[in-house]
């Protein structure tokens, strides 16, 4: 187990390490290792100083293609890596890993580990089909070309994207299933007794993680589930190009058969309360972490059988896999749970033990020390 050492986390944005990533970091800083957070501040910094972290605002647009912008994300990490010269570089995202892996190379940074969390708005359509696509690639693979360099990927069709274009070898890529979670703390919790079933979907309110799709659902079943169930959607609003404004939300939703939630900070709560979790994406996934808690907690899920989703769900056994864009289907398979409360029970209990054999974020822990001492060796 590394100790001792000098190790960077380079986020896109501090909320990044506050949802996926704060059990690794803290599992770091208990081995004794000296911890340097860099992230887009948003209003985090102070927690993952009070952690035990350093903190430095990294100026970054997430979603932007400005030239001028990007090459000032590059120089800030270039110059940053040169000054502090870290042991490790974990970097967390594709843009974060693009731009630092190229940083880390040019300064000759002496361990660098790349998360690829999912491609994104970027590759949605998995191809390297445009100039700017193939110049990205061409750029991760110069900043490959080098020692002490590794990938985790979540899942094996973003290994097998990168691999099968050249851009990361083989034997530089790693493979951890999601960021985990805390059996302890999302414990099974058997499906409330309430008269009103709760539907719900916890993500970003992104187009591609099929809003629309599960609004369309809900209204093919209102006549026949208006006062027996209810559907909460839970995200923030987001800046992204594809991203579901306020203004359709507010059109769809009643605020009693669909209710739009707003971000919600008490997941745990909004889990124990539910009956069913949905997320009908056709976004580049990872592996979402609002199924891998929801596998935990014990619930049913219906999702796509699309990259990253598909690693969550067993279909038949601790819930349903649908095609993407399918509304119509997924108002079929949610009838079928809505109907038999026996099925959501067994399918429940079906994803606890997913989540314990596949999730546990003590395992996700043990493989990053492995890949870190890895580095260091």
């Amino acid at each position: 187990m590394v100790r001792g050492k000098k190790i960077f986390f380079v986020f896109s944005i501090d909320y990044q390490l506050i949802s996926h990533r704060r059990k690794l970091i803290e599992a770091v800083l208990k081995a004794g290792n000296d911890v340097t957070v860099v992230a887009q501040d948003t209003g985090y910094a102070d927690a993952i100083r009070q952690m035990g972290c350093k903190f430095i605002n990294l100026p970054i647009n997430r979603v932007g293609t400005n030239i001028r912008e990007e090459l000032k994300t590059y120089r800030f990490l270039k110059k940053l890596y040169r000054k502090e010269k870290p042991d490790i570089i974990h970097h967390v995202s594709l843009k974060v890993a693009l731009w630092g892996g190229l940083a880390a190379k040019r300064v000759g940074a002496h361990g660098v580990v790349n998360a690829i969390n999912g491609l994104g708005v970027f590759f949605g359509t998995g191809k390297a089909d445009t100039w700017v696509k193939k110049v990205f690639l061409k750029i991760v693979a110069y900043a490959n070309r080098r020692e002490n360099a590794l990938t985790i990927f979540q899942n094996d069709s973003d290994k097998s994207f990168f691999v099968g274009h050249g851009a990361i070898k083989e034997e530089q890529c790693r493979y951890i299933k999601g960021s985990g979670v805390d059996l302890s703390e999302f414990a099974y919790a058997p499906e409330p007794e309430d008269e009103v079933l709760n539907v719900i979907f916890t993500s970003r309110m992104v187009e591609e993680k099929g809003v629309t799709d599960i609004v369309d659902a809900a209204l093919m079943l209102k006549d026949k589930y208006e006062g027996r169930v209810r559907f909460l959607l839970c995200g923030l609003l987001e800046t992204n190009p594809k991203a579901i404004s306020k203004a359709y939300l507010d059109e769809v939703c009643d605020g009693n058969y669909i209710k739009y939630m707003g971000h919600c900070d008490n997941i745990k709560e909004v889990l124990r309360a539910s009956s069913v979790v949905l997320l009908p994406s056709y976004y580049r996934e990872g592996v979402p972490k609002s199924l891998i808690e929801a596998t935990a907690i014990g619930r049913p899920i219906i999702t796509t059988d699309w990259v990253g989703c598909r690693e969550t769900v067993d279909d038949g056994v601790n819930g349903f896999l649908i095609p993407p864009k399918c509304p119509e289907q997924l108002a079929e398979k949610l009838s079928l749970l809505l109907d038999d409360k026996d099925l959501r029970m067994r399918m429940g209990r079906a994803s606890r033990v997913k989540a314990e054999k596949e999730f546990s974020v003590d395992l996700v822990v043990e493989k990053h020390f492995a890949i870190y001492d890895e580095l260091m060796g």
